[in-house]
């Protein structure tokens, strides 16, 4: 995954998600040296009978508990609407699950592209609410879209921010025909946040980070699981424009790609296993 980051195999609850992996990717962006942060992140559960069943989703709920992060984060993708399974499991059995998340500075989440493209309904209309962007407040867990919150910490605040989806709306009926449209507002979402704040973004694609401006510490998405399937360390398939595959990229500012739990389009995974992702921020990070 790149520098700084440990993979782990896990043992117990914990082999729910399959291995976890610790970044510490030392924010080229300025970041108080007193404020240490330890953040899981969940990406792309794609809940689904059988590769997914909700019986897997509460012990990844209790793998992440375990693994004392001040503030988990969900990087989208919850729905599967998928062929190869036998059903999808409904926002009604895996959000309840997921509010069993617990961690000091909370838990918060933005929608990816499965969780616009699975309600039809929310597509015809062109706009949410979604099933999805329903079930996790229901739940308690706030969905950001495309907004930014202040979490207070013993060193002061630092802005959580989250962008809509970059590829929500599906416009077209034929496979090369379709057009797809994100709803993300990138400026608007980084105006709400004071200058030189500490700032983490949350975006289920990782191909807006080209966009991102120096001043965001680090953005953290999902949405490629790797390439679901690696050979000789190299995935066949990349879903994203400017192939940010997998692990800890830096540019102007850091990014951190989660290869994900979940599967989607094959019902297979090879040579990147379903991982927790645990970023480490601040100076007992990089000491």
């Amino acid at each position: 995954m790149g520098p700084g980051t440990t993979p782990r195999p896990v043992r117990g609850a914990l082999a729910a998600a399959g291995s976890y992996a610790v970044i510490k990717p030392n924010p080229t962006a300025p970041w108080p040296a007193s404020l240490t942060l330890r953040i899981a992140v969940l990406a792309d559960i794609h809940a689904c009978d059988p590769l997914m069943r909700i019986e897997r989703i509460g012990g990844i709920v209790e793998a992440t508990n375990a693994l004392g992060a001040d503030l988990i984060v969900l990087v989208g993708d919850f729905m599967a609407d998928q062929r190869f399974v036998t059903r999808n499991v409904s926002a009604a059995e895996w959000a309840p699950v997921l509010a069993k998340l617990t961690a000091p500075l909370g838990v918060y989440a933005v929608l990816g592209n499965h969780d616009w493209r699975a309600d039809r309904e929310a597509q015809m209309r062109g706009a949410g609410p979604t099933i999805a962007g329903t079930a996790l407040p229901d739940n308690g867990i706030r969905v950001l879209s495309n907004e930014a919150v202040p979490l207070a910490t013993r060193a002061g605040p630092v802005w959580l921010a989250g962008l809509e989806d970059q590829l929500a709306l599906v416009h077209g009926r034929w496979r090369f025909g379709r057009k797809r449209v994100g709803l993300d507002d990138l400026p608007a979402t980084l105006a709400a946040v004071p200058n030189g704040a500490p700032m983490i973004l949350l975006a289920h694609e990782p191909d807006i980070f080209a966009k991102v401006p120096a001043r965001v510490a680090l953005t953290l998405s999902g949405h490629t699981h790797g390439g679901q399937v690696r050979l000789f360390g190299w995935p066949l398939v990349v879903p994203s424009c400017r192939r940010y595959a997998y692990g800890h990229v830096r540019e102007a500012s850091d990014l951190v790609v989660s290869g994900g739990l979940g599967l989607s389009v094959a019902p297979i995974r090879f040579g990147v296993p379903p991982e927790i992702v645990v970023v480490e921020l601040g100076a007992e990070a990089v000491a």
